[in-house]
């Protein structure tokens, strides 16, 4: 299985980025996707999840600004992010894990945002 995350770029504060990642290299579609950024100097973080069903969480540092979806037939997650501010800007990485056989955990290779003020 593997991810592979797009999206990411510069944009100024206020502004608006579509992160979209993919999953290929399997027929076993994951049961939860989730956003993860990680800041310079700082932990990863959980950003938001989706899981198979549709049901999604999200850090409260994003609540209100982000939303995490998915495509219909579960191989893409996406994540909309508006009104970003300064403190948006990180590395984000696209995970996704299935909890039933074949069970499996995948990270994506990271897309830098960078909101400038």
């Amino acid at each position: 299985v593997q991810l592979q995350a797009s999206g990411g770029g510069l944009v100024q504060a206020g502004g608006s980025l579509r992160l979209s990642c993919a999953a290929s290299g399997t027929i076993f579609r994951p049961n939860t996707w989730s956003w993860y950024r990680q800041a310079p100097g700082k932990q990863r973080e959980l950003v938001a999840t989706i899981t198979r069903v549709g049901s999604t969480n999200y850090s409260d540092s994003v609540k209100g600004r982000f939303t995490i979806s998915r495509d219909n037939a579960g191989i893409a997650v996406y994540l909309q992010m508006n009104t970003l501010t300064p403190e948006d800007t990180a590395v984000y990485f696209c995970y996704a894990a299935r909890r039933v056989g074949p069970t499996y955990e995948k990270w994506g290779q990271g897309t830098l945002v960078t909101v400038s003020s």
